[in-house]
């Protein structure tokens, strides 16, 4: 329980909200039966989990504060 508590810790306001967007986007693709809607959403909740973005190279990742 240690481990999520320090997890969900380092997120950040944007962060939350990017996984609330892809979790509706995933109920409405659900609600209207599309596939490739909830594919997309689940790409998008899986952004946030990981938190990946911008680029490959993390080239826009903001510095941690120490």
């Amino acid at each position: 329980m240690d481990k999520v508590k320090t997890y969900v810790a380092q997120w950040n306001v944007m962060r939350i909200l990017r996984l609330i967007m892809g979790i509706i986007i995933v109920v409405q693709g659900i609600k209207a039966d599309m596939w490739l809607i909830i594919i997309l959403g689940v790409l998008l909740c899986a952004l946030p989990l990981f938190n990946i973005g911008c680029g490959p190279n993390g080239s826009c990742s903001i510095p941690r504060r120490d």
